[in-house]
């Protein structure tokens, strides 16, 4: 595996353009708790990870989501994203790509994995940590691995393992494809898991 899609301009187009559609579909569908309608309220952020010579568009500073305009309601529904997991400051896919390389039979040095993308030895332990300790345990895994069945990975080898099944090496379609399937984990929204998970 090699992170040679970091350096791929278009990556982050279609990453953007697939977060606009799943949050398109959230805002449209109007607030899971009452009849109410879904005004933007997006979160800053201030993505790490990329090189500088991407030109990352207004929306790598934002999180899209969205608030009740109902009064007494006003709760938030925050869609599934393919540009971040969870709270992390590095983009999703670097988080993914970057753990998975460093489990390779040749893992990059974290000297210029560093210099490269300013990751650093102990964040990647963190991410290691997350990907074989954290993420196995929550409902989205549990549920959705299912759907990878027989080719379900290992938690013990994860993110590496996931990457493979979907053959994320062959094309950037087939790393959109695995980034779509892990969305659901990245979702603030009070439904069943089953609900988000989008065809493959």
């Amino acid at each position: 595996m090699s992170h040679k899609y970091l350096k791929d301009a278009r990556l982050y187009h279609f990453l953007n353009r697939i977060d606009q559609d799943l949050a398109a579909l959230v805002q449209a569908a109007g607030c899971p708790h009452c009849p109410g309608r879904l005004d933007v309220a997006n979160y800053p952020r201030k993505p790490r990870g990329v090189d500088a010579f991407v030109v990352l568009c207004v929306a790598f500073s934002v999180r899209y989501s969205f608030c009740c305009a109902r009064d007494g309601c006003r709760r938030r529904a925050t869609p599934p994203s393919v540009r971040f997991l969870e709270r992390k400051v590095y983009l999703g896919v670097v988080v993914m790509l970057i753990t998975a390389l460093r489990q390779g039979p040749t893992p990059p040095g974290a000297k210029k994995l560093k210099e490269e993308l300013g990751v650093d030895r102990r964040t990647l332990k963190r991410w290691q940590a997350w990907w074989q300790e954290v993420f196995p345990q929550g409902q989205f895994w549990n549920e959705a691995r299912r759907r990878l069945f027989p080719q379900s990975p290992s938690a013990d080898d994860l993110p590496r393992s996931l990457t493979e099944v979907f053959g994320v090496e062959s094309s950037i379609r087939q790393l959109l494809r695995c980034l779509r399937f892990l969305s659901p984990a990245t979702a603030r929204l009070e439904i069943s898991v089953h609900a988000l998970l989008w065809p493959l």
